[in-house]
């Protein structure tokens, strides 16, 4: 993939804004940065963990519990002097580390039946690169893939539902990633002047969305 932001994002969906702002603002550190209504009774709060965007969608209608593949979500940073293992108030589990020079900005720890199929799918059809203990990289971003069972993964659901990529041509890289084994879960679609985007599930159906956002790449065209 051509990204062009070098960090991961990742969305979450919840019924119970003020208690996860509040978690995720004051203990987690994230910083909100904007208010954006996408749509079906959901406003997205999206929060600066470094160069990466936390996507809290609240949606008006009541979500489903359902499983995720988003196992877990690591963040680092100054304010934490020793590695907590936290719920936020959804149930989704967080981990807060000490910043250290050799740290990503975050780590997304996601579950998958077969690794050895999700590898070659993170590697082939989305191109990613790894580093010496194995974690596939998204520029600052770490990826890592924790084998498990993952049962049918459901886009709008309470929890970390999905990553996302910021790319310069997304029709392009959502046809490349269904070429090398992707799976399509939403076709290109234009949002305004804001954004194209798509959907595209790995081997366990976890949701990866493609972007191409104007406010980075400048142009939709």
């Amino acid at each position: 993939m051509q990204l062009v932001k070098p960090a991961l994002d990742v969305g979450l969906y919840t019924n119970d804004l003020d208690p996860m702002l509040t978690f995720w603002q004051q203990q987690a550190g994230a910083t909100f940065t904007e208010l954006l209504p996408v749509g079906g009774g959901v406003h997205q709060h999206r929060h600066a963990i470094g160069n990466s965007v936390l996507k809290i969608n609240h949606s008006r209608t009541t979500l489903p519990a359902a499983p995720s593949g988003l196992a877990q979500l690591a963040l680092f940073n100054n304010q934490t002097a020793e590695p907590q293992q936290l719920r936020d108030p959804d149930g989704n589990a967080v981990e807060l580390n000490p910043h250290h020079d050799l740290a990503p900005n975050l780590r997304l720890t996601v579950r998958v039946n077969n690794r050895s199929a999700s590898e070659q799918f993170y590697a082939k059809a989305l191109g990613l690169e790894r580093n010496n203990q194995g974690a596939f990289l998204v520029g600052a971003s770490e990826i890592v893939l924790r084998e498990g069972t993952v049962g049918e993964v459901k886009q709008k659901a309470t929890g970390l539902r999905y990553m996302t990529f910021q790319v310069a041509d997304v029709v392009r890289e959502h046809h490349s990633i269904i070429a090398n084994g992707g799976r399509e879960g939403m076709a290109p679609v234009r949002l305004g002047d804001v954004a194209y985007i798509s959907f595209v599930h790995d081997p366990d159906g976890n949701w990866i969305e493609i972007s191409q956002r104007k406010s980075i790449t400048g142009s939709l065209d």
